[in-house]
């Protein structure tokens, strides 16, 4: 699904297209709404440049003990713990 933004969203925000793209992406990075690969896979770039970008910005990293426990899961099914 493609979403268009009105142009007149874009002008008042003073950002071109795509950096209010990354804008978005971010918010909802921050709010807890997307997860960090798929944000970083809507900007096309790699994990560790989205982590410089939200360093960048004071957003913090999202990641607690399910997480931790879903990585731990993932690396036992793997065979790579």
């Amino acid at each position: 699904m493609s979403v268009v933004l009105p142009d007149e969203l874009v002008e008042a925000s003073g950002l071109a297209p795509n950096e209010l793209v990354r804008e978005i992406v971010l918010m909802l990075f921050q709010q807890k709404r997307i997860s960090i690969g798929k944000a970083s896979g809507l900007l096309g770039i790699n994990l560790i440049e989205f982590q410089h970008l939200i360093s960048d910005r004071n957003i913090p990293l999202h990641y607690d003990i399910e997480d931790l426990e879903e990585d731990v899961a993932t690396l036992r099914r793997l065979g790579r713990l």
